[in-house]
């Protein structure tokens, strides 16, 4: 088998080369920051390093075999071919455990997914990148359907060497990387409460939404929601950052969840639903304070219950965000997933879920964040719940942004009397995704998120910061093309200076459609 290096490390100065299928399959679970189950993976390689990979849950059904395979080859290859290159080869994994409802053992499973292996090396094969290696991981053995050795790949199969003992988990865990049991272990941090808790959880939302939506309709009166979610949001992850840590995952979540009371969790999760109270909350990405924040989103997104379900993307979006700001792409990527599942339409997760699977870096958020804190920090009025409506005296929005404001609660009432059409929401999210696919002119969310779920909102260009830093960087990198900015200019030339006011004009007719 030819071999394969793979960097371990931020630095990549250790390095490991696997030499046998035995040392790939023990390497997966590195490879991706947990123990898959029940996927599929495919791994490009690149000059005999790991590049791109791509992972999909293996389809029940075997007529759904043959289009998930060519979707798979096509995604990972074409991703490659726009950041790195066409790859070299590609190594597919297959991992399924025998589950009681098939009553089989890991060769019989083997034997079920060998069609599906043949359906990946065929379509990869059609895209002209080979399958060097297609692996099945079943019941802690493996098996090669490339190779028909039977003194290397017996009928049987391979055990898995166990977790911590190979070379490749010694310099993992010299590099400090961790690697959870599962994804089922990350996601069970997320998912929401299914003990007699969550009943309890349900009412007091019921209750805090008869106090706190009309407040977050009205205006004059948001600005005090805000400062009311953000003021408790503080106190909770005070809370959080004074009690003791538990080792273990399951019983820290268990601690987390006393320490926050059913009133203040249903508070909170109402207030984030306004993208202003999200995008102040999403500053707390750095540090001591990132750690404390992840918590708190963690624990929200437990207490999103019954019919307050989708009013988990808030929680969910902001727990994807700090774990990526931490270098946590794991989570990151479980949350967001998760996120989008809640509310498919949500814009910010859809950013960050795009940026992630783009490579892109989250400092260009991070900038954008700090600069939005320093603005906040800068401003002398505290904000409170009066009726005035001086947003400017608040330091929550600028003069010209109060109509959209107040078109948006219009709109949010109307949709509240009278639901939204399927044909409405359709267009609404046509709109929304050519307007993020395309990019023109910069202006940020295209799409105006609801405050709450379930609801859609007229087009408010401009207001989160974090999601006009983020689509700015998507965009600047879709805009890249191979070769750019590599000819030498000729002396005496210079290029034609692009017209600055574009940018303010396309602004302009895109409020004045809103």
């Amino acid at each position: 088998m030819t071999n394969h290096s793979e960097p371990v490390g931020v630095t990549g100065e250790a390095k490991i080369t696997l030499r046998s299928a035995g040392e790939l399959a023990e390497a997966l679970p590195y490879l991706l920051g947990f123990r898959p189950e029940d996927c599929i993976v495919l791994v490009a390689l690149h000059e005999g390093r790991f590049g791109g990979r791509v992972r999909l849950g293996i389809p029940d059904r075997p007529e759904d075999w043959p289009a998930v395979a060519d979707l798979l080859a096509r995604c990972l290859i074409g991703e490659c071919v726009r950041r790195d290159g066409k790859p070299d080869s590609i190594i597919a994994f297959l991992c399924q455990d025998p589950a009681p409802a098939r009553a089989g053992t890991g060769r019989l499973t083997m034997e079920r997914l060998r069609p599906l292996a043949q359906l990946l090396r065929t379509a990869c094969g059609a895209l002209d990148v080979p399958v060097t290696e297609a692996l099945c991981l079943s019941a802690d053995h493996y098996w090669s359907y490339c190779c028909v050795r039977p003194d290397c790949c017996p009928p049987d199969g391979n055990p898995v060497t166990g977790p911590g003992t190979s070379v490749m988990a010694a310099t993992a865990a010299y590099a400090g990387i961790q690697v959870r049991a599962s994804e089922q272990e990350v996601k069970a941090r997320l998912a929401p409460l299914v003990t007699a808790l969550g009943p309890e959880q349900e009412r007091a939302l019921d209750a805090a939404s008869m106090d706190l939506v009309p407040r977050m309709l009205s205006p004059h009166r948001r600005a005090g929601v805000e400062a009311q979610t953000l003021d408790l949001a503080r106190l909770c992850m005070r809370r959080l950052a004074d009690a003791s840590s538990a080792p273990d995952a399951l019983e820290a979540d268990l601690k987390d969840d006393e320490l926050l009371a059913h009133d203040e969790a249903a508070v909170l999760i109402l207030g984030l639903q306004d993208r202003e109270t999200r995008d102040r909350a999403a500053e707390w990405m750095e540090g001591d304070e990132a750690a404390c924040a992840l918590r708190l989103w963690r624990a929200l997104a437990r207490r999103c219950v019954g019919d307050y379900c989708e009013h988990a993307a808030a929680p969910l979006t902001l727990a994807g965000w700090v774990a990526w700001s931490l270098g946590d792409t794991v989570e990151a990527d479980v949350a967001l997933e998760m996120a989008l599942g809640a509310d498919p339409d949500y814009v910010f997760a859809r950013l960050l879920n795009e940026a992630r699977s783009g490579g892109l870096d989250p400092e260009p958020v991070r900038r954008s964040l700090r600069g939005r804190r320093a603005d906040h920090d800068e401003a002398s009025d505290p904000v409170v719940d009066r009726g005035e409506g001086d947003a400017e005296a608040a330091g929550i929005r600028e003069a010209e942004d109060a109509g959209f404001r107040e078109a948006e609660d219009a709109g949010f009432r109307e949709r509240e009397v009278a639901s939204i059409t399927e044909g409405e929401a359709a267009g609404l999210t046509e709109g929304a995704a050519v307007g993020i696919t395309e990019g023109e002119g910069g202006s940020g969310e295209q799409a105006s998120e609801p405050l709450v779920p379930g609801t859609k909102h007229v087009v408010d260009p401009g207001v989160s910061r974090a999601a006009r830093g983020l689509e700015a960087a998507l965009r600047r990198r879709g805009e890249r093309r191979p070769g750019a900015g590599t000819r030498p200019g000729r002396a005496g030339t210079r290029a034609p200076r692009r017209p600055s006011g574009r940018r303010r004009i396309v602004h302009q007719r895109q409020r004045g459609e809103g």
